[in-house]
This record gives C-alpha cells, sequence and structure tokens, in this order.
C-alpha cells in the first residue's frame, strides 16, 4: 500500500516539478536577467555579437538546468511529502478525500516556504544578506518547524472545534494557530539590504518566487487528487473494499 502511494507521489512530482521548472525558466530566469544586468547599464557595448550570443547560449542553458532541477525539486516533495507523507497522514486531515491532498499542500507552504518568509523573505539579487549564512540557515530551519507545528496545532484545533461548533467553529479554531504564526512576520522580521534594484523590479521578482512555489505545490495536490481519483493507487483499499485501513484513522 505505502508503494502505490510513493509511486503516485512520484508521478505527481515528476508534473508538478515541470510545470514549475517551466515557469521558473519562461518567467522568473528573464526577470531574474534584468535585475542582474541593471547595475551594469552603463557599460559599452563593444562586442555586442559576442555578448549577444553567449547570453543566448546561456540562457538556453540556464533554462534547461531550472527546468531539471525543478523536476528532480518536484519529485523529491512528491515522493516525501505525497508519498510517504500523505500515506502517513492523510486519516488526521480534514475534509473530504479529494481535499485531502489541498490541505496537506497548504501545510508543506507554509512550512517549506511560507513560514521561513515570514522573517527570511526572498529577496531580489544583488541584495546583499544582513545576516551570516550559518545564522541564516538555522533561523530557516527553526521556522520551518514552527510552521509545521502551527499547521499540525492548526488541524487539532479545526477537528475540535468541529466536533463542538462544526465546522465553522472548526475554521475559527484552526485560524488561531495561523494567525499566531504569521504575527512572528511582524514581531520579528530581518531588516533587508540596500540595492541599486528599483523598489517594483524587486517586489515583481519576490512575487515571482512566491507564485511559483505556490504553482508547484498546487500542481502536486491537483495531480495527486487527479491519480487518486482515476485508479492510479490500484492496489490501496476502495470503498468496496472492507479490509480495514492499516494506518490510525481519526474518522
Amino acid at each position: 500500500m505505502l508503494v502505490d502511494y510513493l509511486v503516485r507521489g512520484a508521478k505527481a512530482g515528476v508534473v508538478a516539478g515541470l510545470a514549475f521548472g517551466l515557469f521558473v525558466a519562461v518567467v522568473a530566469n528573464p526577470l531574474v536577467g534584468v535585475a542582474e544586468t541593471f547595475e551594469h547599464d552603463g557599460h559599452t557595448a563593444g562586442n555586442g555579437d559576442h555578448h549577444d550570443a553567449a547570453g543566448a547560449t546561456s540562457a538556453v542553458t540556464t533554462g534547461a538546468v531550472s527546468v531539471a532541477g525543478g523536476v528532480l525539486w518536484g519529485l523529491l516533495l512528491g515522493v516525501v511529502a505525497f508519498g510517504a507523507g500523505f500515506y502517513l497522514l492523510e486519516p488526521a486531515l480534514p475534509g473530504p478525500p479529494g481535499a485531502r491532498s489541498y490541505v496537506l499542500a497548504a501545510g508543506g507552504f507554509v512550512t517549506v516556504s511560507g513560514a521561513p518568509w515570514l522573517v527570511l523573505p526572498p529577496s531580489a539579487p544583488g541584495i546583499e544578506a544582513t545576516l551570516a549564512t550559518p545564522t541564516r540557515l538555522a533561523i530557516y530551519a527553526t521556522m520551518m518547524v514552527v510552521g509545521a507545528l502551527a499547521c499540525t496545532l492548526a488541524v487539532v484545533a479545526y477537528r475540535r472545534g468541529r466536533d463542538a461548533r462544526g465546522r465553522r467553529g472548526g475554521g475559527l479554531a484552526a485560524a488561531v494557530p495561523l494567525l499566531a504564526l504569521a504575527s512572528v512576520g511582524v514581531l520579528a522580521p530581518v531588516p533587508a539590504g540596500e540595492s541599486a534594484i528599483p523598489d517594483a523590479l524587486a517586489t515583481s521578482i519576490v512575487g515571482v518566487v512566491a507564485f511559483g512555489q505556490v504553482l508547484l505545490w498546487t500542481t502536486l495536490a491537483a495531480t495527486n487528487t487527479y491519480l487518486d481519483a482515476t485508479g492510479d493507487r490500484s492496489n490501496g483499499p476502495s470503498v468496496e473494499d472492507d479490509t480495514p485501513d492499516p494506518r490510525v484513522t481519526a474518522d
């Protein structure tokens, strides 16, 4: 049964990783390229043909690397989060079966990206970090743990609130730990370094980075749900199957 989840997660990861990699290659890389060359506008245009050819080759290589990297990253998330993770957590996730992948994806986004970004938001190229790399890594890892804890508390609060006051009460209860997590960004922001990149361009790059992660997790959830609904989990328990689920169920 676990193998079926891992295979389905791997398939979802490849699809999501390909979509993410193409997004990075087509949208993010050109935008980053503009930012990287912004500070060099005063340079002379001598040997323009040589630079254009080299730039075109570099862009193709960078795009290919981005797509390959996206597939590998998606595959890793698919196997870990939507394979082993979904196998273990699915019974505890709230909502109907078709929505549980999206709940897991939301939790994954908050854990891997959302929570750490509250303290260490993504920045545009050329902006110097104000903290040393080991410190940044330690803060990032800590915020991932905090994000995972907040998501876990949100699920527990939802279930207890739903049992006591229905779904609306469950939703309000689940919002409490998430709002507490969001307050971290207000209480402990890390100042950003200075850069010559225009604010509008820097904001656009940050928005593209955030959208890329949302795209990745959403595509993972959608593909995983589709494969499950179309019977990709061929050896898993069906509705007519009376074999008890070996996992501990919460409902």
